[in-house]
């Protein structure tokens, strides 16, 4: 029997685009609920543990999750997704689902997708282009992120053009939709 998958949430901070924090802005989708709230939801129906990596001080609002706080702000994803693995490995998991907070239509059903191919490093959506922060990621790759961040990177490319990694080819999905706008709110 293969251990659980983890999943691992990309809270950061504030939006350059949308000049405040993404996390703790309400998806008129879901009623009340936060887009943090919405993707730990999504995450909570196939992964355990549900790992959020904040930024320093980020205000987060009660969450049904484990919270760990990134040490240094603004360093980009890469740093935050080998803080999430090495915590999921801790866990006991061999594999996380590692998503961006941005995703407030991230789906169970996708989830499922990915997590059934199991052999590569990582394993991730394409719809015309890869989603880096909605893959699943073996978590023994924290090692590999602590030495790519060592050498100055910061992008999740940089991992996964290095390692054993399977694009499984999906057509567009409202799962994979990122908001970057106060636009695509609505």
């Amino acid at each position: 029997m293969s251990s659980p998958l983890a999943g691992v949430v990309l809270a950061g901070g504030a939006s350059r685009r949308m000049g405040r924090d993404k996390a703790t802005m309400v998806f008129p989708a879901s009623g009340t609920k936060t887009m943090v709230e919405s993707v730990v939801e999504a995450l909570s129906a196939r992964c355990a543990p549900v790992l959020v990596i904040a930024a320093p001080g980020q205000r987060l609002p009660e969450l049904d999750a484990t919270v760990l706080r990134d040490e240094v702000l603004g360093v980009g994803p890469l740093l935050a997704t080998g803080r999430g693995l090495r915590a999921a490995a801790e866990a006991g998991c061999e594999r996380a689902f590692v998503c961006a907070v941005d995703m407030p239509f991230m789906s169970p059903d996708l989830i499922d997708e990915l997590a059934s191919h199991v052999g590569p490093d990582v394993v991730l959506p394409w719809d015309g282009r890869d989603h880096y922060l909605a893959g699943v990621y073996r978590t023994d790759l924290a090692a590999r992120v602590d030495d790519l961040v060592a050498r100055g990177e910061r992008s999740m490319r940089s991992l996964v053009d290095s390692v054993n990694t399977q694009r499984i080819v999906l057509p567009e999905t409202a799962a994979l939709t990122n908001v970057n706008t106060a636009a695509d709110l609505v």
